[in-house]
């Protein structure tokens, strides 16, 4: 239930201004580029003595904002998709259009559920656990983190994870 609100919640007109209006702030942040821009060989360069530090962080942050921005867009696209009223007399580009309407929304809520685990993952570097496995504490990896920056379960515990699920079910 909670997900068809929050799907409704994207689609009013209300909600569509305030989500433009968040991106436009989030391209804004995204597009600084201080002391704390560096470059992925730059970043993998680093001893594993300054695992997470400062630099890095900005790194992450910056990236998490760009991701940000880009699921922001791309959302602005898939509720005006979703709005979008298509008036036709054959029966199947009415259900084509359906059709699309109902990928559109599925994509919405997925770029939902993105923007939830981008803005989860910036408030763990302004909290000082990026980087940092959930369940046990140890380092994620530089590597990780940059295939998936929004990971916060090492390789380790995320195959455990997977292997309890398996045989779970």
């Amino acid at each position: 239930m909670l997900q068809i609100a929050t799907l409704v919640a994207l689609v009013s007109p209300g909600r569509t201004y305030m989500l433009t209006a968040q991106l436009e702030q989030t391209k804004t942040k995204a597009r600084r580029k201080g002391p704390e821009a560096m470059t992925e060989a730059q970043l993998l360069a680093m001893p594993e003595a300054d695992y997470m530090n400062d630099a890095q962080l900005g790194f992450f942050r910056l990236k998490l904002r760009a991701m940000l921005a880009d699921i922001g867009e791309h959302a602005k696209n898939n509720i005006h998709s979703a709005t979008q009223v298509e008036v036709t007399a054959d029966p199947s580009d009415r259900a084509t259009a359906e059709e699309e309407k109902s990928q559109a929304l599925r994509s919405a809520r997925r770029d939902a559920d993105k923007r939830t685990r981008l803005e989860a993952a910036l408030e763990s570097i302004t909290s000082g656990d990026y980087g940092w496995c959930a369940e046990t504490g140890e380092a994620i990896g530089i590597e990780r983190l940059l295939a998936q920056p929004t990971a916060t379960l090492s390789i380790e515990a995320q195959s455990r994870r997977e292997l309890q699920a398996k045989y779970r079910n």
